[in-house]
């Protein structure tokens, strides 16, 4: 973000809200236009491009960013697509996701440079997104087995999402933007 220091904190301030509105609005698209519904757990289940999506906007831009895209982004699918019951939940799950591999990516001043480090912090994200999943939807539907068929797919879709994120935002920190 250094391409901002120079301006005043208005016009930084407005830099910032349209950056976080277009990760928002790169995270909804990714979640709606690129989807697969799985047969396996009882709900549906989809494995979707959001979560790379989120894993990248968390890495090129750190927690806060990474959060509020995660959270707003794919809370807005679920209104959207006829999940909505799901979306306090999916808030919940995505915006702590995206805030932990910020939180890690960007840690000790690497601000998302080190691919072991991106990895590692995609990996550490995953239980506690699958814990916020399974929580609610033992919950919703006052059964703590069946929730469990839930897991392989949400795995299926983090796995997916780093595979897809990790080269791009190796691209994408290439780019003079994001050194």
């Amino acid at each position: 973000m250094q391409n901002i220091q120079g301006y005043s904190s208005s016009r930084k301030r407005t830099f910032n809200l349209i950056i976080t509105s277009m990760l928002i609005a790169l995270v909804f698209v990714a979640t709606v236009l690129l989807n697969i519904r799985l047969p396996i757990a009882a709900n549906g289940g989809l494995v979707h491009m959001g979560t790379a999506m989120l894993f990248i906007a968390s890495i090129l831009f750190g927690p806060k960013k990474g959060a509020i895209a995660g959270a707003v982004g794919m809370g807005l699918f679920d209104l959207f697509a006829g999940w909505t019951l799901w979306a306090p939940f999916t808030i919940i799950a995505r915006g702590l996701q995206g805030y932990i591999v910020g939180k890690i990516a960007w840690s000790n001043g690497r601000n998302g440079s080190s691919v072991a480090f991106n990895l590692l912090a995609m990996i550490v994200s995953i239980p506690p997104m699958l814990a916020v999943y399974y929580v609610c939807e033992g919950i919703l539907y006052n059964n703590w087995i069946a929730p469990v068929a839930s897991i392989p797919g949400n795995i299926t879709q983090n796995v997916v999402g780093i595979i897809v994120a990790i080269p791009v935002a190796i691209m994408l920190k290439r780019v003079s933007f994001f050194k």
